[in-house]
């Protein structure tokens, strides 16, 4: 078979393959039998007139060749999946598909109650909601509309900027009780912190606005902001959170209140090309609107600290 008359649903299973390591686990994740997926592989590799996969006793190992057309492959499934979302859609209504980008905590604790109201306002709206601190890229429409925490840069987005989003350091009572409250930075040191085991972009650029945090060590490490909340919560230690999650909740203490503060930028992007459809562009000033609210009565808690 000539590599133009190829399937994309064989790209769809050499993806799959490749994130479970298996034919039989592929094949489930696709809703296919293992034979079939085991066809698709071969007709690849036959395609390319070269192994993809070795087969050894830890599963399937991608080749050299398979790890080179990873990639292309990734923005093959992109660009399949945005052009079916604007098959969904309707040029004229509020209808159809969007996909929203944002960090794992936006995503599970801010954005639900913003996009209840947009989808009882409209319906015929479907929302897809990647969770996810890596930045996906809008030029590549791996997503229709982000939520970021870093200025963006690329011409053809379409950006508004939303404010501060205020973080400080938190914990809960239970652990409080039991350890007491820090009353100074030299304390808090020797309290059981919560933190990341791998600084992400805006991360860094928010310690280089606090250099005496940059080298406090963290107790419990985690690459997940959400299960950094969930151990605050559950009386872990002393993290980082949003100041309006922790206002919220009155289980959860602030310490050290205006003296740790830090200041995520917030920004809501879309390609260009999106703005006069009209389910992205209600979408776009929904979370515009709606994460202004949220910084407006407490996401910016002590404000008058932050940088401008």
């Amino acid at each position: 078979m000539a590599l133009d008359q190829i399937s994309w649903d064989y790209f769809r299973t050499f993806l799959a393959v490749l994130e479970t390591g298996s034919l039989s686990a592929a094949a489930r994740s696709l809703g296919l039998t293992q034979p079939t997926a085991g066809r698709h592989i071969e007709a690849l590799e036959r395609a390319f007139g070269a192994p993809l996969f070795l087969r050894t006793q830890q599963g399937l190992l991608p080749t050299e060749k398979a790890l080179a057309m990873q990639g292309h492959a990734k923005t093959m499934a992109a660009m399949s999946s945005a052009l079916a979302r604007i098959a969904s859609g309707d040029m004229e209504e509020v209808r159809g598909t969007v996909r929203i980008s944002a960090s794992e905590v936006i995503a599970a604790e801010t954005l639900p109650p913003i996009l209840a109201r947009l989808q009882e306002a409209h319906p015929d709206l479907e929302i897809e909601l990647s969770a996810s601190d890596l930045i996906e890229d809008l030029l590549q429409q791996e997503a229709d509309i982000a939520i970021r925490m870093v200025r963006p840069t690329q011409s053809a987005l379409v950006s508004r900027r939303i404010g501060f989003i205020s973080l400080g350091f938190h914990a809960h009572r239970s652990y409080l009780d039991r350890h007491g409250m820090p009353q100074s930075l030299e304390e808090l040191t020797k309290h059981r912190l919560i933190g990341f085991d791998r600084q992400l972009a805006y991360i860094r650029d928010l310690l280089k606005t606090r250099p005496h945090l940059a080298d406090v060590t963290f107790d419990f490490r985690a690459d997940s902001n959400l299960v950094q909340l969930a151990a605050i919560r559950a009386g872990l230690g002393i993290g980082m959170c949003q100041n309006a999650i922790g206002a919220r909740e009155p289980d959860l203490v602030e310490i050290l209140p205006g003296t740790l503060e830090l200041a995520l930028e917030t920004f809501v992007v879309m390609h260009e090309n999106l703005r006069t459809v009209p389910r992205f562009r209600t979408t776009f000033d929904a979370l515009v609107a709606g994460l202004g609210d949220w910084i407006r009565t407490g996401g910016s808690k002590g404000s008058n600290n932050l940088p401008r």
